[in-house]
């Protein structure tokens, strides 16, 4: 698809712009739930979440933990980049691109592959240790799997996946309504598996790993930004480990 055409979470922003046209919603109504919109629109909430996000980003409504969404005063210019990217949609292509980029990798990777993903885990414990939202060591992991299949075009693709993350002001709007990083922890968990399968030369059980571990992080993140949730106290954890969950 290229940077021009138009995403899913897209389209569901332009339905949801119409629809406060449409009924007349003025600054400080409360909106729609995200469970409301996915059943009028017919549509995942993973895309209802992506879509809000960017509204909230435009500056066309507010996302207020615990109670909803509100209308804000449209923004004279909107501020999502042409090439933004919603974080579930981003973490829908890492899933289909690194469990395959792990398989491959399982059956290329050297001893020095390992022996720099083994460091790169113990940067990721230093990084959780130190609390300062540090994400090198994560980052570097993923792409020295990559680097591990000695195929630079997976190499190239994983690296902009990984810079999209970076750049997108999207993502950030999603972190911003993340309290707690204990996730981390879990996360670190399911790298040891990845790597464990890697070492072991086990195709299989490393794409599996590293599917696991990208749905287990959308589902996280589902959960921990789940703002309608009266309960929410950024400890809740989803128990899912596959997109199901979304």
């Amino acid at each position: 698809m290229s940077e021009t055409q138009q995403r899913r979470y897209q389209d569901v922003a332009a339905e949801l712009r119409a629809l406060i046209r449409a009924e007349g919603y003025r600054a400080g109504d409360r909106f729609l739930t995200e469970r409301q919109i996915a059943l009028r629109l017919d549509v995942g909430r993973s895309l209802v979440r992506d879509a809000v996000i960017m509204l909230e980003v435009e500056g066309l409504v507010q996302v207020r933990q615990g109670s909803g969404i509100y209308l804000m005063e449209p923004a004279t210019v909107p501020v999502v980049a042409e090439d933004d990217i919603g974080p579930f949609e981003l973490l829908e292509a890492r899933m289909v691109i690194e469990s395959a980029v792990a398989g491959l990798a399982a059956a290329t990777v050297t001893k020095a592959d390992i022996t720099a993903m083994r460091e790169a885990l113990d940067q990721e414990r230093r990084n959780i240790a130190e609390g300062t939202g540090d994400y090198s060591g994560d980052q570097r992991f993923h792409l020295l799997i990559a680097e591990a299949t000695q195929n630079g075009v997976l190499v190239r693709t994983v690296a902009d996946l990984w810079e999209r993350r970076a750049r997108s002001r999207m993502w950030a709007q999603l972190h911003s309504r993340i309290f707690d990083d204990a996730y981390r922890t879990r996360w670190l968990d399911d790298h040891q598996e990845i790597f464990d399968a890697l070492r072991a030369r086990d195709s299989q059980r490393a794409r599996k790993a590293m599917g696991d571990h990208i749905g287990n992080v959308s589902a996280t993140l589902m959960q921990l930004s789940d703002y309608e949730d009266p309960s929410f106290d950024g400890y809740l954890f989803a128990t899912a480990r596959a997109r199901q969950a979304l």
